[in-house]
């Protein structure tokens, strides 16, 4: 057993009840004034807004509230938002919510500390300022953004990309899952599909390690019991059962900040960018063409996934075959489309077998093809 593996976490994480109510402390060790980084409304349903400005207030720290974040985040509100914070003057920025508010917080610290960058720049142009510290709350139980130095945004020409590294982790990730308890059941299940995405994709990544192999089974083996509670559209979680699938998508995160994802993530932002499809739901109507792949080329693997499973084959291919679904037709010339796009997506370099951009064209026309 090949037991080498690499691990950077430089996020502090702390986790329990009430845990954000009671980090003045820690808010007030960044600084004097802050920028929470929100949506619309989701952070104000779940609590957290509230517990966090209770903090603030209570450190006695200013703060603004920046609540122009939409699914699939574009660049240039970002950047708004890092101007925003540069003329208030934040000293740090707390991102409240799912993916989207996560990797916008990410990147709205680099923007802060980087005037020189400007939207569709964070790509290319030189982080030459360290970011502002930046403290992540989750509210969804599936990305995982939390714990990871990924930022997926929307360049201004529609398409998602992903920038990475040390300049994108938080300094402190507040892990309380009573934020997910009001969650929507077509959301619970998109966002748990999203963390069994990322634990399966980076178990079978090429970049993958002896440790984020443990995290990716710790994650599927908390994540797929709830799988045949969610084929009942009328399913109902305990906050205990919530509780688990928030943590399994952290350990998900762990897993994914080491192996990164493969084809099914790099497929998915199309259904997303040009279907609407929610992004876990967009990853993971491709799940089982993965896990089949996966199988032609690491049978061991699939064997130890299926193990940490605690169900058979069979029925997991029944589950996954009853959930992953996008009532969606795409016509031959967008398909064709994306061929041409796929041809140098990373995503499928990433894959455990030679999966490649004809394979993808050749799987969305089966799956969604008029």
């Amino acid at each position: 057993m090949n037991t080498q593996f690499n691990f950077c976490m430089p996020a502090e994480i702390l986790s329990g009840k009430d845990t954000v109510k009671n980090s003045e402390n820690i808010f007030s060790s960044l600084g004097k004034k802050c920028l929470i980084v929100t949506g619309k409304s989701s952070a104000e349903k779940c609590g957290a807004l509230a517990d966090v400005t209770f903090a603030l207030k209570k450190a006695e720290i200013e703060y603004f509230v920046f609540n122009k974040i939409t699914e699939n985040p574009l660049t240039r509100t970002c950047c708004e938002g890092g101007k925003i914070a540069r003329e208030f003057g934040a000293d740090f920025v707390i991102g409240i919510g799912g993916g989207s508010p996560l990797d916008s917080a990410k990147a709205i610290c680099v923007y802060a500390a980087n005037s020189h960058i400007v939207n569709d720049g964070i790509y290319t142009e030189e982080i030459k300022n360290p970011p502002l510290p930046l403290v992540l709350i989750g509210t969804t139980a599936g990305t995982g953004s939390e714990v990871s130095g990924v930022s997926v945004l929307t360049r201004e020409n529609g398409r998602k990309q992903s920038v990475s590294g040390k300049n994108y982790y938080a300094k402190y990730v507040l892990a309380d899952p009573k934020y997910t308890y009001s969650l929507p059941a077509s959301s619970t299940v998109s966002t748990a599909l999203d963390a069994f995405a990322h634990a399966v994709e980076s178990y079978f990544s090429k970049k993958h390690d002896f440790l984020s192999r443990k995290f990716s089974c710790l994650a599927v083996g908390e994540t797929v019991p709830f799988l045949s509670k969610f084929t009942n559209p009328d399913f109902t979680l305990t906050e205990k059962e919530r509780d688990t699938l928030y943590f399994a998508s952290l350990y998900a995160g762990f897993a994914l900040n080491r192996g990164g994802t493969c084809f099914p993530h790099g497929m998915g932002y199309a259904l997303t960018e040009d279907y609407g499809v929610p992004h876990g739901m967009a990853c993971a109507v491709f799940i089982p063409a993965f896990l089949k792949e996966a199988k032609k080329g690491d049978a061991e693997g699939f064997a130890e996934i299926i193990k940490a499973c605690g169900i058979s084959e069979n029925e997991l291919w029944r589950l996954l075959n009853t959930l992953c679904k996008a009532d969606i037709t795409i016509p031959i010339e967008k398909i064709e489309e994306y061929r041409v796009r796929w041809a140098t997506l990373k995503n499928f370099k990433n894959s455990p077998t030679d999966f490649n951009a004809d394979d993808g064209a050749s799987l969305v026309y089966n799956l969604f093809g008029e």
